[in-house]
């Protein structure tokens, strides 16, 4: 037995707050993680960064280096910020941690030029739902028009040597982000003005290119864990490890391998371990622990080496049997000393409650991880668009089967979310008229399948236009009989709507509508037409009636119309009827309803 298993006494250290990065495509998320990580390197001693799988530790000392004056180190007990590599809405809703969001803290960045964007409102969303603090680093101020940069410059000491118009301009653009936070609910303010972080949101003004305002953002992040997270970091590290998986990847050398973020106590080279798979837990020993080269980027980097052991809060790479089938996003319990029963009951109590409420009807959804499934669930909660399906993992051809088996037209569809279509599942999709949604941005996955809804439910209501008998009233010209009967050819002119052929037509005799005969043809000199509008004149003909006895010149009459397609038309269609329609449908329903109030309501 190790001493480390001999320890009997709790160890209760405080961990490094976890920090994850989020915003909208291009405002500059990756150029941050880059900046803030390479001035970490250039501040700190070779080796003093330490690279974990998915994560990069700043620790104290280095963020002091790079804040200079702004941090004083005897101020704080954290021993650091451990940022999230792969930034987005991706990484921070696959990072769950007991029901809630794994990231204790996040930074939003926002293009001082562009503001808010689609995936910044979806990224407030996920900071709501998740009730995340965050502060919002507004990025890029170096591309104001006369920027003067100096570059690691704490903000306000740069701004300081700008110009006067310069900084106007500058202080414009971060005002409409202040603006636009509070249209979203947060009262915010410039960092420094803000006293309460908890009841105000910081702004902090930085260039990821310069690295100005960095200081400020490293301060800031720091100051904010150590006053409102002190007690939350308190764990304990001799305990046995909780964590969550980011990714589940194949290791040459190693098979299906787990990268990992171990958020409480400690995981060893030799523990069991119970993991969240698609078909329930998992239990299986740890074969390896593994963790990059010291300073060499996690994704590209292929060589590991192997440790002892990793305490929280920390990210590293577990080798395992039996892990095919492990999920992103899925609870990571360590058993060590307790029962296996009660961790396995732990890590089946936290799957559920990520599963998605699904119905009877409904489109199905594929999603690369549980955090990724549980955010587009309830972006499509809120979109009213019912879920008959919701699993992790590649559209395969059962989940095809499961969509064709919908009833309504709209829900033959999958929502794949950042996973595979395999090639006989595509086949099949089109072999079967199955809509297949593929992206890696929510938004745009839900308004493209919105785009579908809307096309197939315009292509219906054309169908039904197509089928309903539309409304229209036209008068029967003065010296314009050219046959008599059988059919009676004469000229009329469209008072209201659009005359089409093959309608019955009525007249109007003591309130009451009579038919009079069909209208076969229309014709405008000479040559068959379908239709004919208001203001226009055309020959018609009319099987039934005579001119002079049923019918006479200077009559006018309506096309008949069922008082099922007048409800139709009133209730249902009104909007996809022209206005001179709208007006003969009107005068026609008013004329029945002298009669019958009720009559197609």
């Amino acid at each position: 037995m190790s001493d480390q298993d001999a320890t009997t006494e709790t160890d209760h250290t405080l961990r490094t707050p976890i920090v994850a990065v989020l915003g909208h495509v291009d405002h500059g998320k990756t150029s941050l993680l880059d900046r803030i990580r390479g001035s970490a390197v250039t501040a700190g001693e070779s080796g003093a960064i330490t690279q974990h799988i998915g994560a990069t530790a700043v620790p104290l000392d280095v963020i002091s280096e790079i804040a200079g004056e702004l941090v004083d180190p005897t101020d704080f007990d954290l021993p650091g910020l451990l940022f999230i590599d792969t930034p987005g809405h991706h990484s921070f809703s696959t990072l769950r941690s007991r029901g809630g969001a794994l990231a204790d803290i996040a930074i939003l960045v926002v293009d001082v030029n562009d503001g808010f964007q689609p995936q910044t409102l979806e990224a407030i969303d996920i900071l709501k739902r998740t009730q995340t603090p965050f502060i919002v680093a507004a990025n890029k101020i170096d591309t104001v028009p006369g920027w003067n940069p100096n570059e690691n410059t704490p903000v306000q000491a740069t701004m300081d040597a700008q110009s006067e118009r310069v900084t106007s301009d500058l202080n414009q653009k971060l005002y409409e982000i202040i603006g636009e936070l509070s249209d979203n609910g947060f009262s915010a303010d410039m960092y420094w003005r803000v006293q309460d972080f908890q009841a105000n949101i910081g702004v902090v003004p930085v260039s990821a290119e310069t690295g100005e305002g960095v200081p400020d953002l490293l301060t800031v992040m720091m100051g904010l864990s150590q006053r409102y997270m002190k007690e939350e970091m308190e764990i304990d590290t001799s305990g046995p490890g909780v964590g969550t998986v980011l990714e589940v990847k194949d290791t040459q050398g190693f098979g299906t391998t787990l990268d990992a973020i171990i958020y409480d106590g400690t995981i060893r080279a030799d523990d069991t371990i119970v993991v969240g798979g698609l078909q329930g837990p998992i239990v299986t020993d740890v074969r390896a622990l593994l963790r990059p080269r010291p300073l060499e980027e996690i994704r590209t980097e292929a060589q590991f080496e192997q440790v002892d052991e990793v305490t929280a809060a920390d990210g590293v790479k577990i080798a395992a049997p039996e892990l095919d089938d492990a999920m992103a996003g899925a609870p990571i319990r360590v058993v060590r000393n307790r029962e296996r029963s009660e961790v396995i009951a732990e890590v089946e109590e936290e799957l559920a409650e990520i599963e998605v409420t699904t119905q009877e009807e409904g489109v199905v959804v594929k999603a690369d991880t549980l955090g990724s499934l549980e955010a587009i669930s309830s972006t499509l909660a809120e979109e009213e668009i019912p879920i008959m399906r919701a699993e992790v993992g590649a559209v395969a051809p059962r989940d095809i089967r499961v969509a064709e088996t919908a009833n309504e037209p709209t829900h033959r569809a999958i929502l794949a979310f950042s996973v595979d279509v395999l090639d006989d599942a595509r086949d099949l999709a089109e072999q079967e008229d199955v809509e297949l949604f593929e992206d890696d941005v929510i938004y745009q996955l839900v308004e493209r399948y919105d785009d579908h809804v809307t096309a197939i439910e315009e292509a219906q209501q054309e169908q039904i236009l197509e089928n309903i008998t539309r409304p229209a009233k036209f008068r029967i010209l003065q010296d314009h009989t050219f046959r008599q009967s059988d059919p009676a050819v004469v000229g009329v002119e469209i008072l209201s709507g659009e005359l089409r052929r093959n309608v019955n037509v009525v007249k109007w005799d003591g309130g009451e509508a009579k038919r009079v005969g069909h209208l076969k043809t229309i014709q405008d000199e000479g040559e068959d037409v379908d239709s004919a509008r208001t203001g226009e004149r055309m020959a018609v003909s009319i099987d039934g009636p005579t001119v002079g006895r049923q019918i006479e010149e200077g009559d006018d009459l309506w096309v008949e119309i069922p008082e099922k397609h007048a409800k139709i038309l009133e209730q249902e269609l009104a909007e996809d009827i022209s206005v001179d329609e709208r007006e003969a449908l009107s005068m026609y329903v008013e004329k029945h309803r002298n009669r019958d109030p009720f009559w197609g309501k």
